[in-house]
């Protein structure tokens, strides 16, 4: 008996690989309101949230941090929240690691990333790619240190102003760990570190990049949003979340999770250095500076599509929507 093997049909002949699906990336200001954003999209459509957040990434970390609630997070799929306890360190090169892998993750079940948050240093490594730097050096770390220990961390960036004036304009005054490692490489490898930045390749590469910047017109208007969402932190019991992180006998104020915005503040009253009424005072005057230095890098940014943070969420739902749409999904 003979098998009889059929031509293959109109549709198997026509078929066609699937489209490549894109990276969306919404960012902004701190208090810009770039998860309601996009928790609503992913309301709607076949979004996942991807955060880009350097403080989301620690347990224990839930007021301070805006953390969307457990039970919307089980609603709606968000990826890289609680991934690490706040002894750890989390590095941008290991978030881009952790991103591509989640980005593909999502992709295989033909749905988009929508990476969704303000940590610049994360969206850089992401957007421009990794610098193959030198590996740290003790003695010059030490030799740093001490330098830092006479004249202040102000002086040693001032010191990077002069040897790398792109690194130092997006480096802040007081940003210990960042400007010792800029001018480490300038000294072991004598060239600046935005030089070896120049020369890498974005890990997005090959992908459709969709990307937005979130933001009020009116600076005031966010400095508003700003001071009032600090003041529901603190009813919501903020104290007491800073209060139970600074009772670990693991953990100090000199680990990265706790140098976050309030967080330092917070436990440096409860170590008796001011009164609750000022650490509240600076703890907004840090979210504001924090909002100015994430603006100051946004502008610097040519890929980006701005978003009017008062009117334009409607027609940006749609015009996604639509978009997934003529992708088939």
């Amino acid at each position: 008996m003979s098998t009889r093997v059929s031509a293959p049909g109109p549709a198997a002949a026509t078929a066609q690989p699937l489209p490549v699906l894109p990276v969306f990336v919404l960012t902004g200001p701190t208090g810009a309101g770039k998860t309601d954003w996009a928790v609503r999209l992913a309301e709607r459509a076949p979004v996942e949230i991807v955060s880009v957040d350097s403080a989301l990434v620690y347990r224990g970390l839930d007021i301070g941090t805006a953390k969307p609630a457990a039970e919307l997070r089980a609603r709606i799929p968000h990826h890289l929240i609680d991934i690490c306890d706040p002894t750890e360190s989390y590095s941008a090169g290991r978030f881009v690691a952790d991103a591509l892998s989640t980005i593909r993750t999502i992709h295989a079940r033909r749905r988009v990333p929508l990476l969704v948050g303000g940590t610049m240093l994360y969206l850089r490594a992401l957007f421009h790619g990794l610098a193959e730097l030198p590996t740290g050096a003790p003695e010059l770390r030490a030799e740093l240190d001490a330098h830092a220990a006479r004249l202040g961390w102000p002086a040693l960036h001032a010191e990077l102003a002069k040897l790398d004036p792109q690194a130092a304009a997006r480096i802040a005054t007081n940003d210990r760990q960042r400007i010792q490692r800029a001018l480490e490489v300038c000294y072991a490898t004598g060239q600046t570190i935005s030089q070896l930045q120049r020369g890498t390749v974005s890990p997005l590469a090959g992908w459709p990049l969709r990307y937005w910047v979130l933001a009020h017109h009116d600076r005031a208007v966010l400095h508003e949003r700003l001071a009032s969402r600090f003041t529901a932190m603190m009813a919501a019991g903020f104290l007491d979340e800073v209060r139970t992180l600074r009772d670990r006998p693991d953990l100090t104020p000199h680990h990265p999770a706790m140098r976050a915005v309030g967080y330092r503040q917070l436990w440096a009253h409860l170590d008796g250095d001011y009164d609750l009424t000022e650490a509240v005072r600076r703890g907004i005057a840090a979210t504001r500076q924090l909002a100015k230095r994430q603006l100051t890098w946004i502008r610097s940014e040519k890929l980006a599509q701005p978003l009017d943070a008062d009117t334009a969420e409607v027609s940006w739902n749609r015009d996604i929507i639509r978009e997934l749409v003529e992708l088939g999904l």
